[in-house]
């Protein structure tokens, strides 16, 4: 009886070397556009199986992506972030003209030191997926959060002359003005919309349903980059904004039905003039 043949065992899966123990790397995030097409980027291209993708870009460095239209990368000299931008650039539906950034510097722990987050940089006890992807996150949501701050903000600059004479004038804003403020208002109210149903700042990321042990981390970047305070902020100033416009657009149906009022009573003195003329030559 032959004897039976010993099974090779698999090989181990080689895993991709992160940053090949670089002690300090950038991480770099923009907010491009409304949407990124994801799935222009083959899985074989994606080392990691759950979103935010992860990518290789450049010689030794990393892009995490999201569909809402952000990017960050990681670990890239300034040309290779030049190209990579560039290239993927023709992926992004409605591309802003005035794009927002977002940066960290993230530095490697030495035995002694405890893993933090601080304003200067971000430590970690090791390079992998799971913290990058949590990084990118938060980074990501900084750079929106700045990009519709910044949108409110000329909004909030268009209300205040149109407010002062409100309130000087006790009349509403009428023709063109009137039109392109309410325009702009309601520009400005989709931003709560898109904030909640693609960019879903108030959500943890999936990767923490996996990794609960990285929930204190993401909690402290959370925290210094303010993206709850930054938030409830940004959603109280759409609130004021919202009911400024509701205001507003009461005082032009005001406006509106006063007007109506008038030609009605011009129309039926009109007729009574034309009744009383035809009476006057009988």
């Amino acid at each position: 009886m032959k004897p039976e043949k010993k099974s090779k065992p698999d090989a181990p899966r080689s895993e991709p070397l992160i940053f090949r123990g670089r002690p300090e790397i950038v991480a770099n995030a923009w907010f491009l556009g409304q949407r990124l097409d994801v799935k222009a980027f083959e899985k074989e291209q994606r080392l990691t199986t759950e979103a935010p993708y992860v990518i290789r870009a450049g010689e030794e460095g990393f892009a995490v992506l999201f569909r809402y239209g952000a990017i960050v990368l990681f670990g890239m000299s300034a040309e290779e972030e030049a190209e990579f931008l560039a290239q993927i650039r023709e992926r992004v539906s409605a591309p802003f003209n005035n794009v927002e950034t977002e940066n960290a510097r993230i530095i490697i722990a030495a035995p002694e030191e405890s893993e933090t987050v601080t304003p200067e940089f971000v430590r970690l006890r090791a390079w992998d997926f799971e913290r990058i992807q949590l990084i990118a996150d938060v980074l990501t949501k900084s750079s929106v959060l700045r990009y519709y701050e910044t949108r409110i903000a000329e909004t909030f600059d268009k209300i205040d002359p149109i407010a002062a004479d409100l309130q000087r004038k006790g009349r509403s804003p009428s023709g063109r003005r009137g039109r392109d403020l309410l325009r702009h208002i309601g520009f400005t109210l989709s931003i709560q919309r898109k904030m909640v149903g693609h960019v879903e700042i108030e959500e943890n990321p999936e990767i923490l349903w996996e990794h609960p042990e990285l929930e204190r981390f993401y909690v402290r970047l959370e925290d210094e980059y303010e993206i709850t305070e930054r938030h409830a902020s940004l959603l109280h100033k759409l609130d004021l904004i919202y009911r400024t416009a509701e205001t507003m657009n009461h005082l032009l149906d005001q406006k509106r039905s006063l007007h109506v009022a008038w030609y009605i009573i011009v129309l039926i003195a009109i007729e009574i003039l034309l009744m009383i003329v035809e009476k006057g030559h009988l």
